[in-house]
């Protein structure tokens, strides 16, 4: 059976899911396909001057059959009925276009910041071997910034922001540690000061892994042993690196030593239990393996957003936190930007911003084929009255809808202030 029939404009019904053969910009429709939930959308296709529409059967609630006798159909709205509603959704449009375009430029704005911030993130790490103490003054900084930014706003905004670049690995997952750490323990109610430590301890966690060999961190096939306790020293390294700062807060310290382990004591390098681990410890653990799981090493098979907080929550119910899982969870919303979604309209779509008063309505980025992909809309679920029906794997797309959509390899997060 076709996935895709093309049907005369005059044979259309409710819940036909439609793709229009005609311009995006030549309709007044917010989107080229959709599902029809009303008689006025097929009285304004009719109208479009087009004799055929190509409908998604798989995705229509109702099925094509001409044998079947046609239901009479509803009366027509008026034609100034119709002329009021086509110039109202018009103007809807327009106005969505505009509200698309302020959100596009809000996420360059705060992609630019994302941009700095590895780039003073870059630089702390060359200096710290050489420059220990200039290394830390410049971290203090890029955290003193981001606390500001994170303490003055109450309409905070968490953006999907772009793929690292080849081999910066180390610095896309400091600063995402530090990020999502910072932000939860601001919902957890913690202190100023607690949040700098936790940002400050997080953007330094993996500094011990400068110590560790290349041939180690890279390595494709599995461990041997040795390998493996050599690799489970790098917090004791990374210790000792920052030791050499005397302005690294020694509060800070126990991140260093402790973002591995876990409060049943099966973590590394000590095997401590819950009452050792102090608490900016045990949530930067949490954010630690949920950044992990999302990008392992090579391993392991990466998981979704969505798939990661659901691994956690199964399976590290006595290794982490179970009060700070949940803030995270609760924090990322149901469907974390970076997830790959399906949507009530029947399209596929990216989530990529959460608003952290509005969990359930994320920003998206959806699929249109006849929108070029440059253009393709930001949309706020709520004010399209639009729902997600599930969350999919980036593999399950089509290859034409995964171009398009380009998910994220890497998901990185930034957070700014709503518009």
């Amino acid at each position: 059976m076709k996935k895709s029939v093309k049907v005369s404009v005059e044979e259309l019904q409710i819940g036909n899911f439609v793709k229009l053969p005609v311009s995006w910009k030549d309709h007044p429709f917010l989107f080229s396909s959709f599902k029809l939930k009303q008689d006025a959308q097929i009285e304004l296709i009719k109208r479009l001057g087009i004799s055929h529409v190509f409908i998604d059967i798989e995705r229509s609630e109702v099925q094509l059959d001409t044998e079947q006798p046609v239901q009479a159909p509803t009366p027509p709205k008026a034609a100034n009925d119709l002329d009021s509603l086509a110039e109202e959704m018009s103007q809807y449009k327009n106005e969505r276009i505009d509200v698309h375009q302020k959100m596009r430029r809000q996420l360059r704005k705060t992609e630019q910041e994302f941009d700095r911030s590895v780039s003073k993130m870059r630089s702390v790490v060359s200096k710290l071997r050489s420059r220990p103490l200039n290394a830390v003054n410049d971290a203090k900084e890029l955290i003193h910034d981001m606390s500001e930014q994170l303490l003055n706003s109450d309409n905070l905004v968490l953006h999907l922001m772009g793929d690292a670049k080849d081999d910066e690995g180390i610095y896309y997952h400091s600063l995402n540690v530090a990020i999502l750490s910072m932000l939860m323990a601001k919902e957890l109610g913690w202190s100023r000061t607690d949040i700098e430590l936790v940002g400050i301890g997080s953007l330094f966690h993996d500094t011990g892994k400068l110590k560790v060999p290349a041939s180690i961190l890279k390595k494709k096939t599995p461990l041997t042993p040795p390998e493996k306790n050599f690799f489970k020293q790098h917090p004791v390294m990374g210790e000792k690196i920052l030791q050499l700062a005397e302005n690294f807060p020694s509060e800070a310290i126990p991140i260093i030593l402790n973002h591995h382990e876990h409060l049943d004591g099966s973590g590394f390098p000590r095997g401590l239990k819950e009452a050792s681990l102090d608490k900016l410890s045990q949530l930067v653990a949490v954010i630690n393996t949920y950044d992990m799981l999302c990008h392992p090493d090579a391993h392991s098979k990466p998981r979704t957003p969505y798939a990661a907080l659901g691994y956690m929550f199964k399976h590290f119910k006595t290794k982490l936190n179970q009060q700070y899982t949940g803030s995270l969870i609760k924090m990322l919303g149901i469907y974390p930007p970076g997830s790959i979604v399906e949507l009530s309209s029947g399209q596929f779509a990216m989530v990529m911003a959460v608003n952290l008063n509005k969990l359930l309505f994320p920003r998206i980025l959806a699929y249109d084929a006849m929108i070029p992909k440059e253009q393709a809309p930001i949309v706020d679920l709520e004010t399209e009255g639009l729902t997600i029906v599930r969350c999919i794997p980036p593999s399950a797309l089509p290859e034409k809808v995964y171009k398009y959509l380009n998910p994220r390899e890497r998901v990185s997060y930034f957070f700014g202030q709503n518009s």
